[in-house]
């Protein structure tokens, strides 16, 4: 008699972080729809392109195939919602930096802290395991 081993749907397997509070995991779905976005993100390694970016942040933009909804979340500095279009927080980090910010700064605007906030709570040893770890289930 031989084993049979139950085929994953890796679809289903990977909708199921979907419903986890505050997680985005980056699925290659979301690498595809984010691509144009990650590509912006990665031109701000340029100098030359910092610069214009920074001239005018909507005119650059024009020179990327962007989302409605991505190319708002980029002049909004909406990390969230950029993460949601499929950016890639390693790719957005040339973003913040072209904008003088730290990690710690995005990291905290992402979850509703300030700066302070968010190193305190990751020197008290980060987030509690307490509390909502499902959307659907709501425990």
């Amino acid at each position: 008699m031989t084993d049979k081993k139950e085929r994953i749907n890796i679809h289903e397997y990977l909708a199921e972080f979907e419903d986890i509070p505050g997680t985005r995991v980056f699925t290659a779905q979301r690498a595809r729809k984010g691509y144009w976005l990650n590509q912006f993100a990665m031109s701000l390694m340029k100098e030359e392109n910092r610069q214009r970016f920074k001239a005018d942040n909507a005119a650059y933009l024009d020179d990327w195939n962007l989302t409605p909804a991505a190319r708002q979340a980029v002049l909004d500095r909406d990390y969230n919602a950029m993460i949601d279009e499929g950016g890639n927080v390693y790719f957005l980090s040339k973003l913040f930096s072209a904008d003088g910010q730290s990690f710690q700064f995005a990291a905290g605007s992402m979850t509703g802290m300030t700066p302070e906030e968010y190193a305190q709570m990751m020197i008290n040893g980060g987030r509690s395991p307490e509390g909502v770890r499902s959307k659907k289930g709501g425990y």
